[in-house]
């Protein structure tokens, strides 16, 4: 063996016993997969990979993602050895209370874990937004025919897990579409899942298949180094297509009784078997957390490489801002996100003047948006026609096209869902993905992690309610307003007027912490009425007074969302002919209203008198707002197939039905 052969192979075995001493330190843990891919992880961090410890956030960097995250400490190990702000002694608090290092990757824990992963696929799904995003960027800003500003690639590890669920699936198609040669991937190809060989449950061709996508692909034996390197050069050398490459390795790689087993999986070898490991290789089998000498070089070498080219980068980078000043200052913009101070007005600016669906206002509003925020970009699961996200006068992105601002994913929304999480990481964008609402269960997994991320991802998810009509039970939403309010982090608006949805929008491009969604209506919905001297302002605390009792104090308050607020306002009117005080409070956003003081909130919402909330969806979560008699006006059934104003009537959404399920309930609590 060459010396460099021999350096690669020390490397990997580092990275072998670092991740085996630390699942086994911690007794929790998935050592055979970094054992495995230690030897592909060596070759791509000390000569292809590009990256800077002293800049994890440099725009240009190469990323890396861990797709197979259960694999954690295969990363952990690899940014300790290159240099980044991960010590040993992170390394031993492995899965540990206020650990740096938690048993999956988590975006902004530990410098140089480029997103979240272990819900497998989702790592898959990332990159590809990452990779799409840099396409844009070139595209956008690099001048004809060269390399800078922009050039970065996207590398990962994805499993046999990864490749099965069906998030991996439509990721790859979009990419293969797209034509995405910066990605390069190597999939972990060891025939092992936790119950046993993967043969139980998985026997397709995944070269073949990935070939079908439009993906280049090259097999080699996962532990020979020049082979590995081979095929990386090979990934990286081909421009117009990703890269897959199956790397056939051994899942507990040197472990003489557990390689190949899986019991290498998702368990500590035992303080034995971690002994006869390291005696096998060659390893001093009583130093734990062991990093020869050497290895530690062959990093540092490797990391002043980097930084030259890195310093060279600064220098080209400095000199095409100066050459190239409206593009830097557009680079500048989105790179910053930076947004309009009169936001607020500059989008209320764009109501109509007469009632429409909440869906047609966000339209106007998105495109005055899109026209003062250049990093908003977006599109919708083949359903632009019908949530009414275009871009007006932008061009949409294609196969090897990337000038424009408009993405199609196809039916495709859980890939959708990933994808605009790795193109919120990037730095550039601030990204919105469209469906209706009742497929928001689609991509809820994307969601969940969105929020995990902290990621700035708009949903726009219109038809959100019985109201679609005809179309029936399957395309009715009911209860997936409540399960995405369930979602620590996400904010979710369900707005009822255009006023309401240019606040919503605002709120969901100011946010800084997380990702929003807009419910909005397929229905027209009336313009409603707001008191002398309002603020649309207000709307922001997700919870406003609409209308106000009249004199006395209120014996009711009428708490509604979306296009149920119009029917609170039409109860309002029979209940006060019936003598009765009553306010209004329209809610569109729950989550921002629960955050506010709790002077403002019993401003609103005063203890002690009865609260009706009307809205067309499941009661969950609604008992929150108040301890005083509570009345739901909402839907505890599917709905049905008929015309919304039919449906309306039949399942008690006009002002009629709800006075009266209102003043009977009154009468039964007093």
């Amino acid at each position: 063996m060459d010396q460099n052969r021999s350096l690669i192979r020390l490397t990997a075995d580092t990275i072998r016993m670092l991740a085996a001493d630390g699942v086994q330190k911690a007794n929790s843990g998935h050592p055979g997969m970094p054992m495995g891919m230690a030897d592909c992880a060596a070759v791509l961090f000390t000569r292809f990979l590009r990256y800077h410890p002293g800049n994890p956030s440099w725009p240009d960097r190469d990323r890396f993602v861990l797709s197979a995250g259960h694999g954690s400490m295969l990363l952990y190990s690899l940014l300790h050895l290159a240099g980044y702000p991960v010590s040993l002694e992170d390394l031993k608090q492995f899965r540990q209370w206020g650990s740096r290092t938690p048993g999956h990757p988590e975006y902004g824990v530990l410098p140089g874990v480029e997103t979240t992963t272990g819900p497998l696929g989702q790592g898959f799904a990332n990159g590809v937004g990452m990779a799409l995003a840099g396409k844009i960027l070139r595209e956008k800003f690099n001048p004809t025919g060269t390399e800078r500003p922009f050039s970065y690639r996207v590398f990962g590890i994805v499993s046999d897990g990864d490749l099965m669920e069906g998030i991996s699936s439509e990721a790859a198609s979009i990419a293969g579409h797209l034509r995405l040669g910066n990605i390069v991937y190597f999939y972990d190809d060891n025939h092992i899942t936790i119950e046993g060989e993967t043969g139980l449950a998985f026997s397709e061709n995944v070269e073949k298949r990935f070939e079908a996508y439009g993906w280049h692909t090259v097999s080699i034996d996962g532990h020979d180094p020049d082979a590995i390197a081979s095929a990386l050069q090979q990934g990286i050398d081909e421009k117009t297509r990703p890269s897959l490459i199956l790397t056939r390795t051994h899942i507990g790689y040197g472990s003489p009784k557990k390689q190949d087993s899986s019991e290498a999986h998702g368990a500590p070898l035992g303080a034995d078997e971690v002994k006869a490991t390291k005696e096998k290789l060659g390893w001093p089998p009583d130093k734990p957390f062991f990093v020869p000498d050497e290895v530690y070089s062959l990093f540092r070498d490797r990391v002043k490489d980097l930084t030259k080219e890195y310093d060279q980068w600064l220098r080209e980078f400095a000199l095409w801002k100066k050459e190239n000043p409206g593009k830097a200052g557009l680079y500048g913009q989105m790179a910053e996100k930076s947004l309009p101070q009169d936001l607020e007005t500059q989008l209320l600016s764009a109501l109509p003047d007469k009632p429409a669906a909440t869906r047609a206002i966000s339209s106007q509003v998105l495109n005055r948006a899109a026209g003062i925020v250049p990093s908003l970009y977006g599109g919708s699961a083949d359903l632009a026609p019908s949530t009414l996200t275009l871009i007006k006068g932008e061009s949409s992105i294609g196969p090897g096209s990337f000038g424009g601002r408009n993405l199609h994913f196809g039916i495709r929304e859980h890939g959708m869902g990933g994808i605009l999480n790795g193109m919120a990481l990037s730095g550039c964008f601030l990204p919105y993905g469209a469906t209706f609402l009742v497929f928001s269960d689609y991509l809820r997994p994307s969601i969940r992690l969105a929020s995990l991320l902290h990621a700035r991802v708009i949903y726009v998810f219109t038809h959100d309610s019985i109201f679609v009509g005809e179309d029936g039970p399957t395309h009715q939403p009911v209860e997936q307003i409540a399960a995405l309010r369930s979602i620590p982090g996400l904010k979710v608006f369900r707005p009822a007027d255009g006023v309401e949805t240019a606040i919503a929008w605002a709120s969901a491009l100011r946010r800084a912490d997380g990702p929003t969604a807009l419910c909005l209506t397929r229905q027209n919905v009336p313009l409603l009425q707001y008191p002398e001297g309002f603020d649309p302002l207000i709307i922001h605390k997700g919870g406003y007074v609409l209308r106000k009792e009249k004199n006395k104090a209120p014996q009711i308050i009428l708490v509604a969302t979306g296009s149920e607020v119009g029917v609170a306002v039409d109860a309002e009117k029979l209940l006060s002919l019936k003598g009765m005080h009553v306010r209004i409070v329209s809610m569109p956003c729950l989550e921002a209203f629960l955050t506010q003081d709790e002077e403002y909130r019993l401003s609103v919402i005063p203890e002690h008198i009865p609260v009706v909330v009307i809205e067309a969806g499941i009661s969950q979560g609604w008992h929150v707002i108040t301890r005083a008699p509570f009345l739901m006006i909402g839907m505890n059934r599917f709905g049905a197939s008929a015309p919304y104003k039919v449906l309306a009537e039949k399942f008690g959404f006009t002002g009629v039905a709800a006075a009266e399920k209102i003043v009977s309930w009154y009468k039964d609590i007093k």
